[in-house]
């Protein structure tokens, strides 16, 4: 069986999975035209139609769904032959592909990814940050990076250890001549940087002391969704910003912003990286997740 031969039944393994050529795409790293035009030369070579397609839906023909149930199965053995060989492999190579989203991944690409690829040369990360949480499963990823609570319960999971909460910041000219708020409710006096979540709606800005949780809809003068963004405002003096406190912790160190409120933002759940049980994974997966583990056990 012909590579060629593989990747069009992964195709069409992908699309019944899915039930959307845009989203086995995406899965595949293909263009929707370039798999819409693989299912169609397979469905002429197989001389049945896979697939019904319409503008709104794609479901599978009754040919398709038998075709889908034989074949199934004898890919999964296929591809478990594949990673039983790579497994074997003496150097580690091929694609990892990691979900996670911005700001994790901000916290991970120097000391964890960035450190593998310089042990492991031949090994490629395919790294896509989401602000909703995915089926890393479903979504044909290896490895997820997500804060401990929202692991999903059937999953193996690493705690990275890494200490993380948010902080309130602004640069020193601004405080001179605003003031500090005290406790979060001050912060309806001051102009705030907004920031809007993936999903559009605007985040509110989080606290809690003593047992006491506040969620505070601030105001300003300008509403960001980039983190990277607040923090180059927060610099120029445009107001206060909320952001995670690994993303400026270079900044306070340095002077160029300065934090308040500390005592309401508490320590957030660690990091965990998080990937499903499986076996005889590949050379690469293995040498990754030991990565993990050693770097975790540098911040335990």
């Amino acid at each position: 069986m012909t590579r060629s031969v593989l990747a069009d039944l992964d195709a069409v393994l992908s699309i019944a999975r899915h039930g959307s050529f845009r989203a086995a795409a995406l899965e595949l790293g293909m263009s929707t035209t370039a798999m819409s035009n693989v299912i169609g030369k397979l469905e002429q070579r197989l001389g049945i139609r896979l697939f019904n397609r319409t503008t709104r839906s794609v479901s599978l023909t009754e040919a398709g769904q038998s075709f889908v149930e034989r074949v199934g199965p004898a890919m999964t053995d296929i591809h478990d032959a594949m990673l039983a060989a790579q497994s074997l492999q003496a150097t580690p190579s091929g694609t990892l592909h990691i979900n996670t989203f911005a700001s994790a991944a901000r916290e991970v690409i120097v000391p964890l990814v960035l450190s593998f690829l310089r042990r492991h040369p031949q090994v490629h990360i395919d790294l896509v940050t989401e602000g909703r949480l995915v089926d890393i499963v479903a979504g044909g990823f290896d490895i997820g990076i997500r804060p401990a609570d929202l692991v999903p319960s059937d999953m193996i999971a690493i705690s990275l250890g890494l200490p993380r909460r948010h902080v309130v910041v602004a640069s020193p000219d601004f405080l001179r001549s605003h003031g500090r708020p005290n406790v979060p409710a001050d912060l309806y006096r001051f102009r705030c940087i907004r920031a809007r979540l993936p999903n559009h709606a605007m985040f509110r800005w989080r606290f809690e002391k003593e047992g006491t949780a506040l969620q505070i809809d601030v105001q300003g003068a300008i509403t960001l969704d980039e983190p990277s963004l607040v923090r180059i405002a927060a610099q120029n003096g445009i107001g206060l910003g909320y952001v995670m406190e690994a993303d400026v912790r270079e900044d306070i160190s340095a002077g160029r912003l300065v934090s308040v409120l500390d005592d309401w933002t508490p320590p957030l759940a660690p990091l965990c990286l998080y990937y499903p049980g499986r076996k005889n994974p590949p050379a690469a997966f293995s040498a990754f997740i030991q990565a993990a583990r050693e770097f975790a056990s540098s911040n335990s």
